[in-house]
């Protein structure tokens, strides 16, 4: 019972974490609450990868809905024997926090790229990577995040929004790694009944091993 709860409390953890990933990647898309930079295609192409709208949100929201059925007392059994029941649902578990891994560990790979990529910006040069080549050194030296003119302060914009989705999607990574850990530990754990003949004269005895 307590496993069933716990399993349920990190499912409906991952169901905020989805709802900010939706709303932070949104607002890479408004520098500065400006829209003219997404209609004119003026932001960092990492932006265009719809990292935290669909794979560490919609997709997550999904994951999360879809676990918290699993892991619903009442939900229909699968097969006749009540142990098999358990099991079955158990590995499903496993393969949709697998796939929440997978889907939240797209963002968090594609928030650190665009992160050390740096912001599409306007330098004296005309719209460019100012930063790109610096291999995320620009990060640590906010002297030089003044070479982007346009649009105004979206060093900070970018750096702020894309390390949000970066600790939203390692965070989904972490609770669906415990998820899996934890359905894992029940289907190798958990009690089962085994069948032994002594001899070909003594009776059938069941076994329970944990």
């Amino acid at each position: 019972m307590g496993s069933r709860q716990c399993g349920s409390c990190l499912s409906c953890l991952l169901i905020p974490l989805a709802l900010w990933s939706i709303i932070v990647n949104v607002l890479l898309y408004f520098p500065n609450g400006q829209t003219s930079y997404a209609s004119s295609n003026k932001l960092a192409s990492y932006v265009w990868y719809f990292e935290g709208i669909c794979f560490s949100g919609v997709m997550m929201l999904v994951v999360a809905v879809i676990l918290l059925v699993l892991e619903n007392k009442n939900s229909c059994k699968c097969c006749q024997s009540e142990n098999c029941s358990k099991k079955y649902m158990a590995l499903l578990s496993i393969i949709f926090s697998a796939l929440g891994i997978a889907s939240s560990g797209y963002c968090l790979v594609i928030s650190a790229l665009g992160l050390v990529q740096g912001p599409y910006c306007r330098t004296i040069d005309g719209w460019e990577y100012a930063f790109e080549s610096t291999r995320g050194r620009f990060l640590i030296d906010p002297s030089v995040w003044i070479e982007c003119l346009e649009p105004v302060h979206v060093v900070e914009w970018n750096i702020i929004l894309f390390s949000i989705l970066i600790a939203l999607s390692g965070l989904q990574v972490i609770i669906c790694l415990i998820r899996v850990v934890m359905q894992l530990s029940k289907m190798l754990c958990s009690t089962y009944s085994v069948i032994i003949q002594f001899s070909n004269s003594s009776p059938f005895y069941i076994a329970e091993i944990a």
